[in-house]
């Protein structure tokens, strides 16, 4: 328990801004299927997707936490030694200050997958024949986005969130939290493999294993919610 605060902290964060970045994102590049910024961002995303978050973690240590440049961020830990006796506004602003870094490294490689699904699912709408007959009416291009496009086209999008939203705020990163010395419980799992502590490594096997389960059981309740034409329900001949 006291290690879920920092799997929690690194898991929120990346999962808000992942979605709340990738999805107005994919959505844009959807749009503009084809253009100069189109190309531009899907470079930006694939190159920042190939950089590991361990490689991409060390350099902006070395770059922004005191190593051969500018010393901007703190190096480790969640928070600082006199946290607790600081007010709160500068406790909001010292946790702040500790997450840009990790966060950072975990988000970098995260945008790619999320903004390609998105622009994709919703370029498969966009060239459907509902779109055109909207079109044909008179409809305006930002209705049709949004009144019939976006509603079919986030579907694949909404599915995966609840699963996702569960299972990020439990995941932290092992390499992360080594790099940037997070005591969370990817680091707790390494840690406890290599002294062979086997209750350790049993029961955060099982809390994994569990967090995996609840996900993708409500990510298969959210196809049914999202879309009423999926039913689980057998049907008879």
């Amino acid at each position: 328990m006291s290690k879920l605060p920092v799997s929690i902290s690194l898991g929120m964060w990346t999962f808000f801004i992942v979605y709340l970045t990738c999805i107005p994102l994919g959505i844009a590049k959807a749009v503009r299927s084809g253009s100069l910024f189109d190309v531009v961002t899907s470079t930006m995303i694939l190159v920042g997707y190939s950089i590991p978050g361990f490689v991409l973690g060390i350099t902006l240590l070395v770059l922004f936490g005191g190593g051969s440049f500018w010393d901007v961020f703190p190096l480790r830990g969640l928070v600082s030694d006199n946290w607790h006796s600081m007010p709160w506004y500068d406790v909001v602003l010292d946790y702040l200050w500790h997450m840009v870094l990790p966060i950072t490294a975990s988000v970098i490689g995260s945008f790619a997958v999320m903004t390609m699904l998105t622009k994709n699912s919703f370029l498969e709408e966009i060239r459907k024949q509902y779109v055109l007959t909207a079109r044909a009416k008179g409809l305006s291009e930002k209705r049709v986005l949004y009144k019939h496009v976006f509603r079919n086209g986030i579907i694949p999008i909404i599915t995966g969130f609840p699963g996702y939203f569960v299972a990020s705020f439990f995941t932290g990163s092992l390499l992360i939290e080594t790099i940037f010395s997070l005591n969370g419980m990817g680091l707790l799992a390494y840690e406890s493999v290599l002294n062979r502590d086997y209750p350790v490594v049993l029961g955060t096997l099982y809390f994994f294993t569990l967090i995996g389960l609840i996900s993708r059981l409500l990510s298969d309740l959210s196809y049914v919610v999202v879309d009423p034409r999926i039913s689980f329900e057998a049907l008879d001949g």
